[in-house]
């Protein structure tokens, strides 16, 4: 008598991943090549220096040729201020996608809406519209308020715990594509700063160097070089580290609100599928 061998378990269909897009490291490597070319060849330009040569004193009043003078840190200073207006423009055009076609709060309340009167048709039609992460997510949780409607092998409490990992999954896909690169932002709020500290203490190593090497008479245009070089560098830093922690809030303040407004409509589809089925 043959026995039959019971068939293996279904595996899970594979959740598409979104495409990671181009490597941070490689864009930190181009705009680094871009900083070291504007500082060469714009900033170093001699048409910002007396005598016609980055050699000589800046013109007054050209801040090119003074931020010039900052020295080596400069680049590295620069490139930290492109990378955080890089990751903070394309975070920008992320977080604006992620709400979609409309007003994130005029949808949750039309969802709210229409799921009040059981009408699970006009919430998707809703959601088809408004697309986004918004979108996304509360597309899939009304799929699955629809699905377990005509389910009958779960009771109550098992469709609603379905309905609330069917959110959860859903946001889980969403949310790490919007935070994506946020860590680079406030990693360069703390290292400008860091940085910045750099090069004033080497511009203060100049400084003290210069008087130093003068033999008892104080070379004073050395010492001011010195000076100026390290305040330079001070400024960039902390300019450079402001810009990073202002886009910071503003962006994870951004995603709070997206976050707030799916855990709303979350709740709301829970709540209704609570009163309206069994």
């Amino acid at each position: 008598m043959s026995t039959q061998q019971p068939k293996p378990a279904a595996k899970p269909a594979a959740t598409e991943k979104k495409s990671g897009g181009i490597s941070a490291g490689l864009i930190l490597i181009v705009l680094f090549a871009i900083a070291l070319a504007i500082y060469n060849f714009v900033m170093g330009d001699g048409s910002h220096f007396e005598g016609g040569t980055n050699e000589g004193h800046p013109l007054p009043g050209d801040y090119f040729g003074v931020v010039y003078k900052g020295g080596v840190i400069v680049p590295v200073l620069m490139t930290c201020f492109l990378t955080a207006l890089t990751f903070s423009i394309e975070r920008l055009f992320t977080i604006g996608k992620a709400k979609g076609t409309g007003d994130v709060n005029a949808f949750v309340r039309s969802v709210q809406a229409s799921l009040d009167k059981d009408d699970v048709e006009g919430a998707l039609k809703a959601c088809d519209k408004q697309k986004g992460s918004v979108g996304n997510v509360t597309l899939a949780a009304i799929k699955k308020y629809k699905a377990l409607t005509t389910e009958k092998s779960l009771d109550k409490e098992q469709k609603l715990a379905a309905l609330s990992k069917e959110v959860e999954e859903a946001t889980s896909l969403e949310l790490p594509m919007l935070e994506k690169n946020l860590t680079i932002i406030a990693t360069l709020a703390s290292v400008s700063t860091l940085i910045g500290l750099l090069g004033t203490v080497v511009g203060m190593i100049k400084a003290f160097a210069s008087l130093g090497n003068s033999g008892g008479s104080t070379d004073s245009s050395a010492l001011a070089n010195g000076i100026s070089e390290a305040l330079i560098n001070t400024a960039l830093g902390i300019g450079t580290s402001a810009i990073c922690i202002i886009a910071y809030n503003v962006f994870t303040a951004k995603i709070d609100e997206l976050t707030y407004s799916i855990d709303e409509i979350g709740l709301s589809v829970n709540q209704n599928y609570a009163t309206h089925h069994n």
